[in-house]
Order: structure tokens, then C-alpha cells, then sequence
């Protein structure tokens, strides 16, 4: 295909034309957004390596009646209505890898946003959330 058959293609088919250039421009933006929003998304296989090698604070943001059903072993949990990057449990870790941790992964961007801000700068979230730790197979711990 030359770029004279592409060209009238595309006067044909206005549509999706216009469909496939507002594709391409959704997904350019939302990678380059992704560049500058503070935090680096993580799938379970990376936090686990994360965790091994750099001991990563894994923060899990659900509430405790979820936690409690089951969590990523040795996360702790902290509710979102409590989270504050200035708290005892999450200042003392602005040195190391902070990962979080919601049931999807749309929370957990909120509140990597706020630690950015407030200095940390290896912040992660993981991608999926909780329920992509479970479809990886992965161990669950139970109780606090």
C-alpha cells in the first residue's frame, strides 16, 4: 500500500479515520501524562522483586475488613482516611521503595500522588491492585 492508496482510503472512510487518529492521540497523551505523575506503576511480579531486593514498604489502602480476608504478606494496612506521608509509619520510609496497594489500583494513584508531593521518590503502585496479586497466583496472609 502506497501513500496515495492510503490517502484515498481515508477520504473514503472519514470515520474511522477520525476514530484512529483519536486513538493515537488518547494513547500518546496518556503515556506522556504517565511520564510526570509521580509514581511508576508495578505489576505483582516486580513487587515481589522490589520487596527482595530493595525491602519495599508495601502499603495496603483497603479497608481493614479486607485486609484482614487477605493481604500481600508483610503489607500494612493503612485506611485512606488516615493516610498522611507525614505519619510515623510512612515518614521513617522515604529512604526506601513505597508501593501501594488498593483493590484496583485507582486509589492507591491517589495516594501515590500525595506522597510524591511530599517528597518520596521511589513510589510505586500496583497495577490491578489486589486483585492482580490473586490472578498471578500469588500468597495471600490472612488476619493483621
Amino acid at each position: 500500500m502506497d501513500l496515495a492508496e492510503l490517502t484515498a482510503f481515508a477520504g473514503r472512510h472519514a470515520i474511522l479515520s477520525l476514530a484512529l487518529a483519536g486513538l493515537t492521540v488518547a494513547i500518546v497523551l496518556n503515556e506522556f501524562s504517565g511520564l510526570f505523575r509521580g509514581y511508576k506503576g508495578l505489576r505483582p511480579a516486580g513487587l515481589t522483586a522490589l520487596v527482595n531486593r530493595d525491602n519495599a514498604l508495601v502499603v495496603d489502602l483497603r479497608p481493614i475488613g479486607d485486609f484482614e480476608k487477605g493481604h500481600i504478606p508483610g503489607s500494612k494496612n493503612v485506611q485512606m482516611s488516615q493516610f498522611d506521608p507525614e505519619s510515623k509509619q510512612l515518614a521513617p520510609a522515604r529512604a526506601l521503595p513505597v508501593v501501594l496497594v488498593c483493590k484496583s489500583g485507582q486509589t492507591a494513584g491517589g495516594a501515590a500522588r500525595r506522597l510524591h508531593k511530599a517528597g518520596f521518590e521511589r513510589v510505586y503502585v500496583l497495577d490491578g491492585g489486589i486483585g492482580a496479586w490473586q490472578q498471578d497466583g500469588l500468597p495471600l496472609a490472612k488476619g493483621r
